[in-house]
């Protein structure tokens, strides 16, 4: 049997980090990808945007949990996966998942999706009036 998915798109939220008690790594983050069609009753395009909850665990959580933020526009490959649970009600649940294989980054996050992270590089004041040339420098 096949079960395999490929999607683009772009990240919800930042990534949020988790570990289970065998101290794995766990990272889940939610990707938003866009569909175009054109509608029968006119050629007008219309979109669609579908939200998928992404885990990845291991060394991919880690790097994707460093490197990706929300607004990061990436590919996921991976396979489906049902969680099944019950609640305290007694009512059976279920919900898909993709489980993460490959995730490659195609663009990052513009600076209006970035968190509060900022990009300006830090100002140094140095003063230079101690040493006019080369042959003043006490090394």
């Amino acid at each position: 049997m096949l079960n395999k998915v490929f999607l683009i798109g772009r990240l919800t939220r930042d990534p949020e980090i988790r570990f289970l008690p065998s101290g794995t790594q766990v990272t889940t983050f939610t990707l938003a990808v866009k569909r175009a069609y054109k509608t029968k009753d006119s050629s007008e395009w219309k979109e669609e945007t579908y939200f998928f909850d992404i885990e990845a665990f291991g060394f991919l959580a880690e790097r994707v949990g460093k490197q990706l933020n929300k607004g990061t526009q990436i590919l996921v490959e991976g396979s489906l996966r049902q969680d099944k649970w019950e609640t305290p009600s007694g009512e059976k649940r279920t919900k898909i998942k993709v489980f993460a294989e490959k995730i490659n980054m195609i663009s990052p996050a513009t600076k209006t999706e970035k968190s509060t992270v900022s990009s300006e590089e830090p100002t140094i004041d140095i003063d230079t009036e101690d040493f006019s040339s080369d042959d003043d420098v006490p090394f």
